[in-house]
């Protein structure tokens, strides 16, 4: 049985929490503007075309500058995670799981960096930032512990004479180009 629970948010009329957040702002409006590359397969890729990321509060403020990918990095990416999924597809539940957690605690306690860039980038107030920013752990925390209840046999009827049972496998590689 699953025994989830979701990561509280935190208080910001506590004078600490409203101070490591305006630090976390301070601390990201310094590397506002940067470059990022496509990373494909270890590769790092600049292209031609560019999305500039602008603060929807402050439009003269560019928050990064990214690459835009096109049709041609399409089947190098797809390729990529097929090479990848070679040896992922063995990986146990529980080490795909540990990896999540992993995430999740990365975001836990980078927190309030993760909200000023949702503030810069999206627009958001620290109260939705920092929800948002908790429901991602959530994400992280309820799909390692979905995929280790799904990692274990289901048991099935069993008939006179057959011994059968259930098991998830990963299946593969998929691209999704998201509007």
């Amino acid at each position: 049985a699953l025994a989830f629970s979701n990561e509280p948010t935190a208080d910001f009329t506590r004078p600490e929490n409203a101070a490591a957040m305006r630090i976390a702002l301070d601390q990201v409006r310094g590397e506002l503007g940067r470059e990022y590359d496509l990373v494909i397969g270890g590769q790092r890729i600049r292209t031609a075309a560019k999305i500039r990321s602008i603060n929807p509060a402050n439009p003269a403020e560019l928050v990064g500058l990214h690459q835009k990918a096109g049709p041609e990095h399409v089947e190098p990416a797809m390729q990529a995670a097929v090479d990848a999924f070679r040896t992922w597809r063995h990986t146990p539940a529980q080490e795909r799981a540990a990896w999540l957690r992993r995430v999740a605690a990365v975001l836990r306690r980078r927190k309030f960096e993760f909200n000023a860039w949702l503030i810069f980038e999206v627009g958001k107030n620290w109260a939705e930032a920092e929800a948002d920013t908790c429901e991602a752990i959530d994400f992280c925390e309820l799909y390692a512990q979905l995929a280790l209840e799904l990692d274990r046999a289901a048991p099935l009827i069993q008939l006179p004479g057959e011994r059968g049972q259930l098991r998830y496998i990963p299946l593969g590689v998929g691209a999704v180009i998201p509007p």
